[in-house]
């Protein structure tokens, strides 16, 4: 790591995302007066996050991607294209 680029009070802190289960020690800035106790047996900061990398859709492959080509054609197989009144 280069030596002075980090941001004051950069130190490591406990991620938790209580939805997943998944904790994790990660470098931040973030403030906090919670405290939790690692597995090398150190305190550190804690976070709980509601969304992390382990529930977030984009991430867990559950995003639903919409068809816009698809509703085009449907809506064009219900409706089809009509002719507009007075346009010969």
């Amino acid at each position: 790591m280069k030596p002075d680029i980090h941001p004051s009070g950069y130190r490591p802190v406990v991620f938790e995302d209580p939805a997943a289960g998944e904790r994790w020690l990660c470098g931040s800035t973030v403030t906090t007066d919670r405290t939790t106790t690692w597995d090398d047996g150190a305190e550190y900061p804690h976070v709980v996050l509601d969304i992390s990398m382990y529930t977030h859709p984009y991430y867990t492959g559950q995003m639903k991607i919409i068809d816009s080509a698809g509703r085009v054609e449907r809506f064009n197989q219900r409706y089809g294209r009509r002719a507009r009144p007075g346009a010969d």
